[in-house]
């Protein structure tokens, strides 16, 4: 026998009145959640599911499909020019990543303290990635021009001769690297100066004290403390490089000799989805390529283990 008879009464009424209530709440949450799942169930899963059918599958010229079993798969496979694209995308995973620390080291800069016009220099680097990619292919086109391109003008007073360099297959590639990590940089760098932000100033303000230089102070503090931030914008730019696609199709025109050495994957499945009415084909090339990014994506979450710092 309990000596609070009451308390112990309170105590179990409310129990009761918790465990009455949690469906209650659960359904309310369910329903608030319910948009969300709903339009993912439709725009993403229910095309994926499609996709992955649709893969076993060939098109005919007027509409219509018949099922072929994994012959799609296998001409992926066997298709040189499929292993040609991808190398190439993976080549821009590796120039697009090079966006990171150039964010980096900008966003360390704009974080010191006293510094004016840090809203201003923030909106310049971010007007890049807004821009449209149609708007950014035709500007940097204008500039790489060969002929009258602004940046052989420049180089051309240094008495460095003209250069094609979208047309030639030995530079195209880094051209078009080039300005993705000029409209990237400003997306990850608004990440990475709220990142900084985040960092406590007593740690800064004590190895200060200690005796901390500038540059001491960001490779034992800023880069250790940031690391999360640096995780999560790898993977968002990692799966971003991986379906590189209309920068690519705007800056390189369909008679370009080097437009086999800048295809991307994404830019194969338009052209077979699209330009050669083999669909079946693109469906197997989009979920290889789907598969992929799951696969790097997964080997970074177990590879973050090792260099993350959370605390």
């Amino acid at each position: 026998m309990s000596v609070f008879p009451s308390t112990a009464a309170s105590k179990a009424a409310g129990r009761t009145a918790a465990t009455r209530s949690k469906p209650r709440g659960q359904r309310t949450a369910y329903l608030f959640i319910a948009p969300l799942g709903l339009g993912f169930a439709v725009f993403y899963f229910w095309p994926l599911l499609q996709t992955f059918y649709f893969s076993f599958t060939e098109f005919g010229a007027f509409g219509g499909h018949t099922f072929i079993g994994t012959d799609n798969y296998l001409r992926v496979v066997k298709d040189v020019t499929v292993w040609q694209a991808l190398g190439n995308t993976l080549f821009y995973s590796l120039i697009g990543l090079t966006a990171l620390p150039v964010a980096i080291v900008v966003a360390s800069l704009l974080n010191r303290r006293g510094l004016r016009g840090v809203a201003v220099y923030r909106a310049l680097y971010f007007v890049p990635f807004v821009t449209l990619p149609v708007a950014v292919g035709l500007v940097w086109n204008w500039l790489y021009n060969g002929d009258f391109g602004l940046l052989n003008e420049m180089l051309s007073r240094f008495g460095v001769d003209r250069h094609y360099w979208v047309s030639d297959p030995s530079t195209a590639v880094y051209a078009i690297g080039t300005v993705m990590v000029w409209s990237s940089t400003g997306y990850y760098l608004i990440i990475f100066m709220a990142g900084i932000k985040g960092i406590p100033r007593d740690y800064y303000e004590a190895a200060e004290i200690d005796g901390a230089g500038a540059l001491r102070r960001f490779f034992t503090i800023t880069l250790p403390l940031l690391s999360p931030t640096i995780f999560f914008a790898s993977v968002i730019c990692m799966i971003n490089s991986l379906q590189t696609f209309d920068l690519i199709y705007i800056m390189m025109a369909e008679k370009n000799p080097a437009i086999g050495d800048t295809q991307s994957v994404v830019g194969l499945f338009y052209k077979w989805a699209f330009i050669e009415n083999a669909q079946g084909a693109a469906a197997a090339l989009a979920f290889l390529l789907m598969l992929l990014i799951a696969a790097l994506t997964y080997l970074q979450f177990r590879l973050q283990k090792r260099w993350v710092h959370y605390g």
